[in-house]
């Protein structure tokens, strides 16, 4: 069933929820506005929608004994001002720079349609709103606290809206369809002093400097140069004079991969190397560390949703291109059921790229972006309904 015309029907709607989140956007694990907004409009269509890990969930059952279907979205924004002069624009320090408010706005349509169409449901479809991915476990929260199972979700599907790919247009691969990411911050405790005695001081710049290096010399020396790895530092921070040797210093560095064995020996090396550097240096040190796998996209439930899918685009507006250089918290939801995972475009290549703070995204594809998740779940359905 083609849900198009009916979405056309709810983009004003849609329109109305992206600004008002795009204009309140809330960073991190904490979104109260936000999923009382998202809470509030569910129970407008008559769903009953309950907070669950830090998100938002609701389940609508057509036919009571089916097969559980999920859609997800994502509600955080970025640490970042906005600049892109809309009149719509963020008015707050933080922003929708990456098109999560246009995810959340859009599977809110996809609850309508459904909820119009309800009686024709050969299943459940449960939605996930969820907090924290622009932080790489916001999913995994609500996973922790139940969100598959109770009913057990049977597979799941999720989009993610691209600025510089042209409106309307599809990618998708099958396998590793994203790149992992490890986060590493190290705080680093040295014994601040004065720069004309650093004998009687414990650098922790100095410190962080030599893990950084030697965390690059690892990328080059212990990872098959056919394994696409990269390794960045985003953070350096520390001092407050030149003249002073600082008591602390904390670095942030976050490693990027498509290839299982790199990851785990990179996983497993770095922390060893940060461990010998600070203590060959007699500094302590505290490690954290966040990680996000790859996302992967299962062979069988891709052939199944690609003609729902292409319903609404047209196949000739879909196209296989390979993983996406970034990473997606959804990881943790292919992890654990078959999924499918898109990226649906709405933009095109002049324009400035996702967490730039000039960041357009192109409303139009609102209804696209919603009748897709609605045909998705309505046909994966029908295809193994009892």
């Amino acid at each position: 069933m083609n849900y198009l015309q009916s979405a056309q029907a709810l983009y004003e709607q849609m329109v109305r929820d992206r600004r008002h989140l795009h204009q309140h956007p809330e960073v991190g694990m904490d979104l109260p506005e936000t999923c009382s907004y998202v809470m509030a409009r569910l129970t407008e269509m008559g769903y009953q929608p309950r907070r669950l890990g830090g998100g938002v969930t609701a389940t609508l059952t057509g036919k009571p004994d089916g097969k559980v279907f999920l859609l997800r979205a994502d509600m955080d924004a970025l640490p970042m001002r906005e600049e892109s002069g809309l009149p719509f624009a963020s008015q707050r320090s933080c922003a929708h720079t990456c098109g999560h408010d246009m995810h959340t706005a859009m599977l809110l349509g996809a609850a309508q349609l459904l909820r119009d169409r309800a009686a024709e449901l050969n299943g459940t479809v449960k939605f996930m709103f969820q907090p924290g991915e622009e932080m790489g476990y916001g999913s995994k929260t609500m996973i922790d606290d139940g969100l598959l199972e109770n009913p057990k979700v049977d597979a799941a599907f999720a989009l993610h809206i691209f600025s510089t790919t042209p409106v309307g247009e599809v990618t998708y691969c099958t396998g590793v369809t994203s790149s992992s990411l490890d986060s590493f911050i190290v705080n680093i405790q040295g014994k601040g002093g004065h720069s004309s005695t650093p004998q009687l001081s414990i650098d922790p710049l100095m410190i962080a400097n030599q893990i950084y290096t030697a965390a690059n010399m690892l990328m080059t020396r212990e990872v098959d140069p056919k394994a696409t790895a990269t390794l960045s530092a985003g953070v350096l921070r520390s001092g407050t004079a030149v003249n002073i040797l600082p008591d602390t210093a904390t670095l942030q560095m976050g490693m990027r991969t498509y290839d299982k064995e790199a990851r785990a020996h990179i996983l497993e090396r770095l922390p060893q190397i940060i461990d010998h550097y600070v203590k060959a240096w007699r500094g302590d040190y505290e490690l954290v560390t966040f990680n996000c796998p790859c996302t992967y996209t299962d062979d069988t439930v891709s052939h199944e949703l690609l003609p729902a899918i292409a319903e609404i685009v047209g196949e000739e507006n879909i196209s296989n291109t390979g993983p996406m250089a970034g990473t997606e918290d959804f990881s943790y939801v292919a992890e654990a059921v078959p999924s499918m995972f898109i990226c649906l475009g709405a933009g095109g290549p002049d324009q400035y790229p996702h967490h730039n703070p000039r960041m357009v995204l192109d409303e139009s594809v609102f209804f696209q972006g919603a009748a897709i998740h609605a045909n998705c779940a309505m046909e994966w359905l029908n295809q193994h309904g009892k």
